[in-house]
């Protein structure tokens, strides 16, 4: 505040942002607490079923999280999909994997692959993707100040991704 040439003295408004902003990055960052790495329920492949010709997607997951370069927000949708193997997890696993990997100063590339590698051990699945698009403030805010969506993927295993099965449709 003082750097920005403000004084909470002169503008009570600013009295208690300093605390406010302390709450604020200790529940964005959340994610950092290695005590706070969501525990998944998993469960055996359905009876029957023969393992890993089913394919689980769970799709438009809303996230945000702020760029580890500039503490600026970036937010999207996530698409999250398996092969199962032995295992499938709750039906919340990704959503919770989602937040906890986003509850961090990050690069959206790196939440993309820290879900997939945290599926690929829980779960051995025959294949994994994981697509995440966002919005990035850091670059319309500043820089080149254009409105635009990034897009990762991470795919990995049995699941090929191709012009006739691309995630998201």
């Amino acid at each position: 505040i003082r750097a920005l040439g403000l004084d909470e003295t002169e503008e009570p408004e600013l009295k208690d942002t300093p605390a406010r902003v302390a709450d604020l990055y200790a529940e964005v960052f959340g994610g950092l607490d290695p005590a706070a790495i969501p525990e998944l329920a998993t469960f055996p492949h359905a009876p029957g079923a023969s393992p890993g010709d089913d394919l689980v997607v769970v799709r438009d997951l809303p996230f945000h999280s702020l760029c580890v370069h500039h503490l600026v927000p970036f937010f999207g949708r996530a698409h999250i999909a398996y092969l199962p193997a032995e295992r499938i997890i709750g039906i919340s696993g990704a959503a919770r994997l989602l937040d906890h990997y986003s509850r961090r100063p990050q690069l959206q590339e790196r939440i993309t692959s820290q879900i997939a590698d945290h599926l690929e051990r829980l779960l051995a699945p025959r294949g994994v993707a994981v697509v995440l698009e966002a919005r990035h403030l850091c670059m319309e805010m500043r820089g080149i100040r254009k409105q635009g969506l990034v897009e990762t993927r991470v795919v990995r295993g049995a699941i090929c991704l191709s012009s006739s099965s691309r995630l998201p449709e």
